[in-house]
C-alpha cells in the first residue's frame, strides 16, 4: 500500500480520472483477470495492498498505488479502450486511517478509525463522481456559453440566422449531452452497503458534502433546464421566420399569377 505515515495515522491517497466515453465493464474484466465485477463497478486488487476502481460513466480511481504503477495500469487500460480521449479530468482525496479517531472532515481530508474494503469502496465511488461531474460541469458550461451567445443575438437583432441547420445540429448536440448527463448523474444514488453500515454511511453523507455534488447537481440541472428553454425559444423565433418568408413567397406567388392574368386579358 503506498499510503504514507502520519502523526498518529496513515494517510491513505485516491486518485481519481474522468474520460468522456463510458467504459464496458464487461470488456474490461478481461483486461484485469481476477477482477471483481458487479452491475456499478470493477475492481481490481493491486500489489502489495492498492487496487483500482473502474466506473462504467467512465471514471477510474486508484487506491494507495503509486504513480508509475497508475500510469501503466492506466496504459492497459488505454490499449483496451483505444479510442478513450486523451483531454480528462483529475481528482486527488486523502484518507486519514487513526485507530480510535472520530469519522468525519477534518482539514479537508476524511478521518477514519479504519479503512476497509467496503470503506474505500464509497470513499473511490465518491471521488469518481465527482471527477465525472467536473467534467459533465465543463460540457455544461461550454453549452452555456454558447446558448448565450444565440440569446445575446436574438436580443440585439430582434432575429436569428436564417440557416437553422447549424441550429438543429447545436440544438441535437445540447439534448444528447442533457440525456448523458442525467443517465450518468443518476448513479449519485446512495450504494447498497451505506444501508448496511451506519459508520459507512457517515463517510457517504459526509463525503457527499465535502464534494458538494447534491448542490452541483441541483446546478447542472438549472443550467441544463435554462439551456433547454432558450434553444427552445430561438428555435421557435427561427421557425417563426422562415414561416413568415414562406407566407410571403406564396403572396408574391398569387400577386405574380394575378398580374400574368391580368396581361393576358389585355
Amino acid at each position: 500500500m503506498q499510503s504514507g505515515e502520519i502523526s498518529g495515522g496513515v494517510t491513505h491517497q485516491f486518485h481519481a480520472i474522468a474520460f468522456e466515453e463510458n467504459l464496458p465493464l464487461r470488456q474490461l474484466a478481461a483486461v484485469f483477470p481476477g477482477a471483481r465485477i458487479s452491475a456499478h463497478e470493477l475492481y481490481f486488487p493491486l500489489d502489495p495492498m492498492g487496487g483500482i476502481y473502474v466506473y462504467p460513466f467512465g471514471a477510474v480511481v486508484t487506491c494507495d498505488v503509486a504513480a508509475e504503477r497508475r500510469e501503466a495500469e492506466l496504459k492497459r487500460l488505454r490499449r483496451a479502450q483505444p479510442k478513450l480521449t486523451t483531454q480528462v479530468v483529475r481528482e486527488d482525496y486523502s484518507v486519514i486511517e487513526q485507530t480510535g479517531a472520530p469519522i468525519g472532515i477534518f482539514d479537508g481530508a476524511l478521518k477514519v478509525d479504519r479503512l476497509t474494503l467496503a470503506r474505500a469502496g464509497v470513499v473511490a465511488l465518491i471521488v469518481a463522481q465527482s471527477a465525472a461531474m467536473e467534467y459533465y460541469e465543463r460540457i455544461v458550461d461550454q453549452l452555456f456559453i454558447r446558448t448565450d451567445a444565440l440569446v445575446e443575438q436574438l436580443e440585439r437583432q430582434g432575429s436569428v440566422p436564417f440557416r437553422t441547420r447549424p441550429l438543429n445540429r447545436f440544438i441535437g448536440e445540447a439534448i444528447l449531452v442533457r440525456n448523458e448527463v442525467l443517465s450518468v448523474l443518476h448513479l449519485l444514488d446512495k450504494p447498497d452497503a451505506t444501508w448496511e453500515d451506519a459508520a459507512m454511511d457517515r463517510i457517504y453523507n459526509d463525503l457527499r458534502a465535502e464534494f458538494d455534488l447534491a448542490d452541483r447537481y441541483a446546478a447542472m440541472e438549472s443550467k441544463l433546464r435554462s439551456i433547454q428553454e432558450a434553444l427552445e425559444l430561438v428555435l421557435d423565433v427561427a421557425r417563426d421566420r422562415r414561416l413568415l418568408l414562406l407566407e410571403m413567397a406564396v403572396v408574391v406567388l398569387i400577386l405574380a399569377e394575378l398580374v400574368f392574368t391580368a396581361l393576358r386579358l389585355l
